[in-house]
């Protein structure tokens, strides 16, 4: 039986661990022409019961401790005029429920833990049919079961639903500061060794520390769809785009606004876009979804612990089932529904406590209840 997997993301490359563990051969097909070929975004924090879960079940949660980062668990939480609301410092010594990891270094330790020949780089899918995939290239490929595990755009979901992404109502700016401890140390010890959060009335400003002393910075805006084409900020032109991003800070606190000032060139727009919450589709043999292909959500801690989540269990149900991938396929998309759906409402829910006007009173609110 031939598994073919479309996306070497975290949820594919975990289905194809489960399965390389129990025997079954995957072939994951990625359009990226090889590992290094582009960035692969900020921390995650893995969840114990789901993340972590994933891991276990993978044969990897000792090696994934190696390169986890307790510290970055700690918080500070503030508002536009600088008042601290909430700073949470992770003890050396306490246990780690929630530890930051670098995604990159995720999965390349996910990588790392499969045959070479495990993933085809360079084979976007044109488009997929019952059986059969279509490379750019002009070459195919056959297969018995085939697992869409290709992100928010993702080609395989047409075979089992009509749903598409829609616009949040948020769009995101990245940024970053290399090397802060050294170029920066003020701002760094403002930021601490983990997450720095500045809510204010429908926009935001986060900094997020990685492993390797970079800071990525995230600006946030409930605008429209077509803000980046209709904003008039130059992205092409970084010096220029920096200061048009610091105006639009005007009246909040200087030490945030220099977090701005001191980024790199380095300038990513992002549209925020998700799947309907609760999206279902028949149980239809040959086929499925992992991740952000069966259940976008907004990022706020949820999409990444699924998305593993996902991969673990279903190679679980098809090794348990190596004869039977129709019924495995249900039992895993029965359970895969109920569970996301719930992370899908409570992102959802923490996703419109950001784009509040009280944003700041209420995620305290959220973090310390009562």
């Amino acid at each position: 039986m031939t598994i073919a997997i479309v996306g070497a993301g975290l949820a594919g490359l975990v289905l194809a661990r489960v399965l390389h563990m129990n025997g079954m051969d995957a072939v994951v097909y990625e359009r990226e022409p090889s590992r290094g070929a582009r960035g692969q975004g900020g921390m995650l924090d893995l969840h114990s019961g789901t993340g972590q879960r994933a891991l276990r079940e993978a044969g990897l949660i000792d090696q994934f401790h190696a390169i986890a980062r307790p510290e970055g668990q700690d918080l500070r939480l503030l508002v536009p005029d600088g008042t601290l609301l909430l700073q949470e410092d992770t003890p050396d010594d306490s246990p780690v429920e929630r530890p930051e990891v670098d995604r990159a270094d995720l999965r390349n330790l996910l990588l790392d833990s499969l045959p070479a020949h495990a993933v085809r780089w360079g084979h976007a899918v044109e488009y997929a049919d019952h059986g059969s995939l279509h490379f750019a290239d002009g070459s195919s490929a056959t297969y018995d079961l085939l697992v869409g595990a290709d992100g928010a755009d993702s080609r395989v979901r047409t075979l089992l639903t009509d749903a598409r992404p829609a616009h949040t109502g948020q769009n995101v700016v990245e940024l970053g500061i290399p090397d802060i401890d050294r170029t920066h140390p003020d701002l760094a010890a403002m930021v601490g060794r983990g997450n720095f959060w500045v809510l204010g009335n429908g926009q935001s400003l986060s900094a997020q520390r990685n492993g390797d002393g970079r800071v990525r910075i995230y600006l946030s805006f409930c605008t429209a769809a077509d803000w980046f084409a209709t904003s008039g900020i130059p992205f092409d032109d970084p010096a220029a785009a920096r200061v048009r991003l610091t105006d639009l800070y005007a009246g909040w606190d200087s030490r945030f606004t220099a977090l701005i000032a001191a980024c790199d060139d380095m300038i990513l727009p992002r549209s925020i876009t998700t799947l309907p919450v609760g999206l279902t589709w028949p149980s239809t043999p040959g086929v499925t979804l992992l991740g952000d292909a069966a259940h976008l959500m907004p990022p706020v801690g949820q999409g990444a612990n699924m998305a593993l989540l996902d991969g673990a269990l279903l190679g679980l149900r098809l090794a348990a089932r190596p004869d039977d991938f129709r019924t495995a396929v249900r039992e895993y998309e029965r359970e895969m529904f109920a569970r996301t759906s719930a992370a899908g409402r409570q992102s959802a829910h923490v996703q419109e406590i950001l784009m509040s006007p009280d944003a700041g009173q209420r995620m305290l609110a959220f973090f310390r209840p009562g």
